[in-house]
């Protein structure tokens, strides 16, 4: 949203981005939450905040540093259903359709919440920090939830059978992927609303100031 005069202040910014998305990724229980057959997350926060500063493209890239992160920790720090997000992990029958499931949807964090954001921007009325305080909440939610839903999608559609057993859920697969976007998904929507609002305004208004 904001364009930046100086390509080196925002390839600086996607890189600083980039770094806290991995420390939060190897710091435990502060971008990845274990639970045993699935994990919570909160850093895909990172992504959508730098994508509402920096556009959809560093929105993508942070995104894609999201999805690394994911595969890596799958292949050597594997739960029981890492399989499905690392066709290297030592638990489970992984393959292509896992790198799939682990870049797509990151990816497409940053460009949703970006264009989301964009959009209510523009369409909206009233002062700047009124609308902020609609886009950015807002933006938060669809960037969260674009990641449970086509990651919890992916994995019903290319490992159902292999989940359902690695979850001890056999029967009752689409009920366990609907628990767990709503249990897990919404409650990160929800968190992810409220510190993307928060962080987002407070770096929105500080750089607008540097102009």
């Amino acid at each position: 949203m904001y364009q930046f005069k100086n390509k080196t202040q925002k390839m600086v910014l996607t890189a600083v981005f980039a770094a806290i998305i991995i420390l939060m990724a190897n710091v435990p229980f502060l971008g990845y939450i274990n639970l045993g057959f699935v994990s919570a997350t909160t850093i895909h926060i990172p992504v959508i905040i730098g994508a509402v500063l920096l556009g959809p493209s560093s929105g993508a890239f942070l995104g894609f540093i999201f999805g690394l992160t994911s595969c890596l920790k799958a292949t050597f720090q594997p739960n029981l259903t890492s399989f499905c997000f690392s066709p290297f992990s030592p638990i489970g029958d992984g393959n292509f359709f896992s790198l799939i499931i682990c870049f797509v949807p990151r990816i497409l964090i940053g460009i949703v919440a970006y264009y989301v954001f964009a959009m209510l921007m523009k369409v909206l009325g009233g002062k700047r920090r009124m609308k902020e305080s609609v886009a950015l909440p807002i933006a938060g939610i669809a960037g969260s939830m674009t990641n449970t839903i086509l990651v919890m999608g992916g994995i019903y559609i290319f490992f159902g059978a292999q989940y359902a057993e690695a979850a001890n859920i056999a029967g009752a697969l689409y009920a366990a992927i609907m628990a767990v976007v709503i249990g897990n998904g919404i409650p990160e929507a929800i968190v992810c609303a409220v510190l993307v609002t928060l962080i987002g305004k407070a770096l929105l208004h500080f750089i607008a100031a540097q102009e």
